[in-house]
């Protein structure tokens, strides 16, 4: 994988210090932007275009929906990774529809800022584990699909696929297992194929795979 560059807008710096200590420690990594505001941010992006940039939702001067919504339409090659304390629906609804292409809670683990800084990149969506799956679909809705580059396919088997239908139902391995006539063991383990096949690291990944292929449908 080539050099991502990366761009960072938050307002605390103590913050943007220990976010810039995580991504540094990444040799695929780049930081070529910092800014404390979106509009500081939207001003160093003309001289200087990053790959994805990890924008704060609560800014001065400029916050970082206003922001978003402005690389949007005047930067559309730039991917926006919000980064936020507040887990609220309404925060993360109105960043996806800005044109943020994921979200992240700023207390997350380093190796999640990571792949979700990578999945980004890949110009794909990223969800943090915590959302609903209801609500990934209504994202995605919002955004009028999802992008045809990234996720390659993997072949599913009928019982697989079944079984992921399921999942995206937000179907327990209990209720799964009893619609199914399965043991709650035997769908436990179809969950971890799939989600090694897949790829993806939370139930929201399932869901994009299985919007994406045609399982279910927004």
């Amino acid at each position: 994988m080539g050099s991502i560059n990366l761009a960072i807008a938050d307002d605390h710096k103590i913050f943007r210090e220990g976010l810039k200590a995580i991504l540094e420690d990444q040799p695929s990594f780049r930081i070529m932007v910092e800014a404390g505001n979106g509009q500081e941010l939207i001003q160093l992006l003309s001289e200087k275009t990053p790959d994805v940039v990890l924008m704060d939702i609560k800014m001065p001067v400029m916050d970082g929906m206003q922001a978003t919504a402005y690389i949007q339409e005047h930067f559309p090659a730039v991917k926006v990774l919000a980064l936020s304390m507040y887990h609220e629906d309404k925060y993360i609804v109105n960043m996806m529809k800005a044109g943020a292409s994921g979200y992240i809670l700023k207390n997350a683990e380093p190796r999640e800022i990571v792949d979700a800084v990578t999945t980004v990149h890949a110009k794909e969506f990223y969800f943090n584990e915590r959302l609903s799956v209801t609500l990934v679909k209504q994202l995605l809705g919002e955004r009028g699909g999802i992008r045809d580059e990234g996720q390659k396919s993997v072949e599913l088997n009928e019982r697989e696929t079944e079984i992921l239908a399921l999942i995206c139902q937000e179907c327990t391995n209990v209720e799964i297992a009893e619609k199914l006539f399965l043991s709650v063991r035997t769908v436990e383990g179809y969950r971890t194929r799939l989600f090694e096949k897949i790829g993806s690291k939370n139930v929201a990944g399932l869901v994009i795979y299985a919007i994406k292929h045609g399982i279910i449908s927004i």
